[in-house]
C-alpha cells in the first residue's frame, strides 16, 4: 500500500482466511504456550509473539504497524499517552548527567516534562527560541547533549518548525532530531522526509479525533546511525546486561531504538495502552484522511472571520498569508495545517474569559484536535503551572485563546463566535 488513505482503512491488520474483517480486541495480558523452550525463545528475543501485553498485544501491535506504516518507520511502539511517549523518546537514549535540548514553544505538559520532572533525574534540558540563529541555537549544544525536540506545529502558539533546517543542526552535533508531529499527523506532514529521526504523537488528539482514548505513539525511522555516534549512545551500543547482554544495535540494526524502548522501558515502566483503547485509536484512523482536510478547512475560514472582526486583537494560523510562519507551512504543509488556532481579542483578559463563558457550543475544555470545536484559555489551563517568564519563554501570551475548530458546519461555528463576541 503507496497511498495514506489506503493505509488508514487497510493498514496494520490483515486478516487471513476465516479471520475477523474487524481488528479484534485481545483483551487478554497473557498468552498461553506449551512448552518452556518455546516462551524462554520469546524473553530471549529470538522468536517473536506474545507473552505478557506490558510488552507487546496483537490488538496493539496491528494499530502500531499501521501508525508505522502511514509515518514511514521501521517501528513504532504504542504508549499510554502523548507524554509517555516523548518521555520514552528521550528517556529511550538520555540518562543521568545528559543534556537535551528543545523548542521552548512546545506544549506545556512538555514543557514541564523536560524543565522539571527530567532535571530531577538528572537531565537537564536548554529551551531554545526556534527563530533564533543557527549559531544561537548551536552555542546551546554540549558533550553530552543527546537530541534535539520541537513540535511540526506548536501547541499553542501554532508555530511551524523547520525540520530541514533543525535535522541539519541535531546531525552536525552527531544526535538525532525527534519531533512531536500530533497537529500535523502524517496526513499533512512526514517529519522523516525532512531529514527527522524518531516522530511521536499523541494519538488522543487527531488520530483518535474523537475523544474517546489517551494515548501516545514513537516511531523511529532507522535512519540515524547510533554506531557512528557510538560514544553518546551506551544504552544502544553496548551491552544491555540487564537483558541477556544484548547490543541493541548489533542484534537488531535500524530496530534497535524502537526495540529497547518496548524490552527496556517499557518492560520497566509500563505506560502501555490497554487493547480497547488501541481498538478506539483505530477507528479513529480509519477516517483521518477525511477529517483532516475539512478540519483545516474550516480553520482557514474562522481564522479569516476572526481577522476580519474588529474586536480580536490578531490571530495566528499559518494558514493565513501574512502569518510569519506561512512560508514553512507552505514548505512542509502545502496541504494543509491542523483545527487548530491562536488568537486575542482587544480588550482585557476579564473579556477573553467573559467571551469563553458566553460560547454555547463551543465548548470550554482541556482537549484539542477532536471533532468538535472547543477552546482553551492555556495561560490559565494548559499552562497554568508555568510562571510569567516561563510562559514568555514558552510564547504563550496572556490573552492567547487556542481555538480547536471541528468539523460541524462552519457557519454554525462562526455563529456560535459571533454571538459571543457581542458580549465583549
Amino acid at each position: 500500500m503507496k497511498h495514506l488513505e489506503t493505509i488508514c482503512v487497510q493498514g496494520g491488520w490483515q486478516p487471513g482466511n476465516g479471520e475477523p474483517r474487524v481488528l479484534p480486541i485481545y483483551q487478554s495480558t497473557t498468552f498461553k504456550y506449551s512448552s518452556t523452550e518455546e516462551m524462554a525463545d520469546l524473553f530471549d528475543l529470538k522468536k517473536e509473539g506474545y507473552f505478557y501485553t506490558r510488552l507487546a498485544n496483537p490488538t496493539n501491535d496491528a494499530v502500531a504497524a499501521k501508525i508505522n506504516e502511514l509515518e514511514g518507520g521501521v517501528g513504532c511502539v504504542l504508549t499510554s499517552s502523548g507524554q509517555a511517549a516523548n518521555f520514552f523518546a528521550v528517556m529511550n537514549i538520555c540518562s543521568a548527567g545528559d543534556h537535551i535540548i528543545a523548542a521552548n514553544a512546545i506544549y506545556g505538559g512538555t514543557f514541564n516534562l523536560f524543565g522539571v520532572t527530567l532535571e530531577k533525574m538528572g537531565i537537564s534540558c536548554t529551551f531554545i527560541n526556534q527563530n533564533s540563529s543557527d549559531e544561537e541555537i548551536e552555542a546551546a549544544f554540549r558533550p553530552n547533549t543527546k537530541c534535539l525536540f520541537g513540535e511540526t506545529i506548536s501547541n499553542p502558539g501554532g508555530e511551524v518548525f523547520d525540520i530541514e533546517r533543525f535535522a541539519g543542526i541535531a546531525h552536525r552535533h552527531g544526535v538525532p532530531l525527534i519531533v512531536d508531529n500530533t497537529f500535523a499527523t502524517p496526513i499533512n506532514c512526514r517529519p522523516f522526509e525532512w531529514g527527522a529521526d524518531i516522530v511521536t504523537h499523541s494519538t488522543t488528539k487527531y488520530m483518535d479525533g474523537h475523544a474517546t482514548q489517551v494515548g501516545g505513539a514513537v516511531i523511529d525511522s532507522g535512519n540515524f546511525d547510533w554506531n557512528a555516534n557510538a560514544g553518546k549512545f551506551p544504552g544502544l551500543c553496548t551491552p544491555d546486561e540487564s537483558y541477556h547482554g544484548i547490543t541493541y544495535t548489533e542484534s537488531f540494526g535500524r530496530k534497535a531504538y524502537i526495540t529497547k524502548i518496548t524490552t527496556q522501558l517499557m518492560r520497566d515502566l509500563g505506560s502501555i495502552p490497554g487493547p480497547m483503547n488501541c481498538f478506539l485509536l483505530n477507528l479513529g484512523l480509519e477516517t483521518l484522511h477525511l477529517r483532516m482536510p475539512r478540519h483545516c478547512e474550516n480553520a482557514m475560514t474562522v481564522a479569516k472571520w476572526l481577522k476580519a472582526n474588529d474586536k480580536v486583537a490578531w490571530v495566528h494560523y499559518c494558514g493565513l498569508e501574512d502569518d510569519p510562519y506561512h512560508d514553512l507551512a507552505r514548505k512542509y504543509l502545502p496541504n494543509g495545517s491542523c483545527g487548530v488556532l491562536a488568537f486575542g481579542l482587544k480588550g482585557s483578559r476579564e473579556d477573553a474569559v467573559k467571551f469563553m463563558d458566553s460560547l454555547k457550543f463551543v465548548a470550554i475544555v482541556t482537549h484539542v484536535a477532536d471533532a468538535r470545536t472547543c477552546i482553551l484559555h492555556p495561560a490559565s489551563h494548559t499552562h497554568r503551572q508555568l510562571s510569567d517568564q516561563q510562559l514568555k519563554e514558552a510564547g504563550v501570551a496572556p490573552d492567547l485563546m487556542r481555538l480547536s475548530v471541528g468539523i460541524e458546519n462552519v457557519e454554525d461555528i462562526i455563529a456560535d463566535l459571533s454571538q459571543a463576541l457581542e458580549g465583549v
